[in-house]
């Protein structure tokens, strides 16, 4: 496994698992199971997912003991505000069955098409965010779905900045001006749809830079974002698929097939925009 450093000196897992729209609980103990089986050691949730309490009983069932996985969850949007934020991660704990999170995240900013007050907002839930890293309930604090422009707000008033920006990343949307301004603030970038909306997996360079590398389109994609210094967060339900994903350190990609990959025009967005979008403020 290749591990990313924040600069508070934590280290996080390159590759986690994603449980975005995975509830059934006798799903997610499989699952849960594989993936520490053949080398996952990083868990990723959020409130909205509704699957924080199978969460905790897959990792009971399967003997996992909490030392063993970094644990990352999300405060949703209807909980933005310094004192919200401490009652909803207190909420998630226990759903969890948990003292402390590894990683802790704001789920989307306060959009500016919905909160002319949107830098306010973003900024009282992040000095929540600092509360609850100075009561050691969390071990990391960040931020997702987070622009520059969102990012420079907070910075006025942060004492402490994010250590992770988890944002849509992939071949097919790579949002370089994002990408270099957390590369140049050290802040670590993680894919949270490491494989776009699958559009991706049908695009004709990476198939044909997959059959060279005799590795599947999903893990050349990985792979690339692995070596761009990005942690990636895949979510399958898929046995086979869930073993591919994290099968990566056996091949690497040269300078020249990662500038191949680079010039990848847009394709297999998911199409949501922070600024814009309304059914999530």
């Amino acid at each position: 496994m290749v591990y990313l450093s924040l600069y508070n000196g934590m280290r996080i897992p390159g590759i986690g698992l994603g449980t975005w729209q995975i509830r059934d609980r006798s799903l997610l103990s499989e699952l849960l199971g594989e993936a520490y089986d053949v080398g996952y050691r990083l868990i990723d949730t959020a409130a909205a997912y509704s699957n924080e309490m199978g969460i905790a009983r897959a990792m009971e069932s399967n003997g996992l003991h909490r030392h063993e996985v970094v644990l990352s969850d999300k405060v949703w949007n209807t909980c933005r505000g310094y004192e919200e934020v401490q009652v909803a991660c207190k909420n998630s704990l226990r759903k969890l069955k948990t003292d402390y999170l590894d990683i802790y995240l704001i789920h989307w900013p306060a959009s500016p098409r919905l909160h002319p007050d949107w830098e306010t907002i973003n900024g009282e839930t992040w000095r929540g965010m600092e509360k609850l890293l100075e009561q050691g309930l969390v071990r990391a604090i960040g931020v997702c779905n987070f622009k520059v422009h969102h990012l420079e707000a907070l910075k006025k008033t942060y004492k402490v900045k994010p250590m992770i920006n988890q944002i849509e990343f992939h071949p097919g949307v790579q949002n370089r001006e994002i990408y270099d301004y957390c590369k140049a603030h050290e802040i670590v970038l993680q894919a949270s749809s490491p494989l776009g909306n699958g559009e991706i997996l049908s695009n004709e360079g990476l198939m044909e830079l997959a059959r060279e590398k005799g590795k599947s389109v999903a893990q050349v994609a990985l792979r690339w974002e692995m070596q761009k210094g990005v942690a990636a967060i895949p979510k399958t339900a898929n046995r086979n698929r869930l073993r591919e994903n994290i099968d990566l350190f056996d091949f690497q990609l040269s300078d020249e097939e990662m500038k191949r990959i680079d010039k990848i025009p847009y394709c297999g967005g998911l199409g949501i925009d922070s600024d814009e979008v309304t059914e999530f403020g």
